[in-house]
Formats: structure tokens, sequence, C-alpha cells
């Protein structure tokens, strides 16, 4: 398993650095296949065009004329370990961010309901933190990000059904 995630990183972060060696202009993916697996009908905010289609190029300012959209980066339950299927999602906010040094973000990190009011707080701390990492592990500076845990205090969608806590357990990416 630990292997797994060796190999996997040490592929990213080679694609990460070809792609930075390849010039200033990057673009993003497709991420119309990639869905959030945790609940019916939940979605995946994300950067790059969500209907389909061809690859959008970053603006002078980031997004497809712009900067990246805020995205969300969802997690299993009681678990910091970003999923494999963000990798992509992710070195394209690293390599906007390594490029643009006066940007800033802002990881907030969230939980369900489930667990002691501080144990969630430690939770979406960690959380914020593993993204914060493989974000500097791609070049962004420490200097450009910025982290805060609110736990389970704000929640995207309200109950205790599975849906609603797997669209909770998250970190959002806010530029």
């Amino acid at each position: 398993m630990q292997a797994s995630k060796i190999v996997r990183f040490s592929i990213l972060l080679s694609f990460a650095i070809f792609l930075s060696a390849c010039g200033g202009q990057s673009t993003l993916p497709d991420d119309s296949s990639a869905t959030d697996s945790q609940g019916p009908g939940s979605s995946q905010t994300g950067i790059g065009d969500q209907s389909g289609g061809e690859l959008e190029e970053f603006g002078s300012d980031g997004r497809a004329g712009g900067r990246p959209e805020d995205v969300v980066i969802y997690f299993e339950f009681d678990k910091s370990e970003i999923l494999g299927k963000y990798d992509d999602v992710l070195t394209q906010h690293a390599l906007y961010l390594a490029g643009n040094t006066q940007i800033r973000i802002r990881l907030e990190g969230h939980t369900d309901e489930r667990g002691t009011r501080e144990y969630n707080i430690g939770l979406g701390e960690r959380r914020a933190q593993a993204v914060r990492q493989i974000l500097m592990i791609q070049g962004v500076s420490a200097s450009q990000i910025t982290t805060v845990s609110f736990g389970e205090e704000r929640p995207v969608r309200e109950g205790s059904t599975e849906s609603a806590y797997a669209k909770n357990r998250r970190v959002e990416i806010v530029y």
C-alpha cells in the first residue's frame, strides 16, 4: 500500500516537473468523468470545463479567462488521506500557484457531525494539512497557503445520512 503511494507520488511529481519545464502555459483536464463516489446524486466541484469536451487553458489570472475555480476535495470517513482521483486537480492548482507566487489560497478543513467537536477540529486540520503538503511538494510556497479547520461547524448538507456525511467530509481550496 505504501509503495503504491510512493510510486503514484513519484509519477505525479515527474509530471509536474515536466509540465513546468514545457513553458508557462498549462492546460486543465476535462474532469467530467471524475465524480464523488461518496453518495448518489453527489458531484465534485473542480477546475476545468465540467460539461465535457475540450481542455481549457488558464488565462493570465488563472481560470479559462481567469484563475482556477475554488475546488472541493472529499475524504473517506475518519480519514485524512487524499484519494488518487484528486491528483490531477491538485497538480493543476500547484502548477498555477507555483507560477503565480502573488496568489494566496486558504485550505478549509471540514468533517461530518460524527465525533466530538475537538476530534473533528483536529481531523479537519489534518485534512487541510494533507492538501497543503501535496501542494508544497509540487512547488507551492508555504507563504501562499493558510489553513483553517471548521470541523463539523459548517456543513454543506444537513442531515444524518451517508450522503450528507460524504458531502461534509472535505477540504475547500478558496482563492
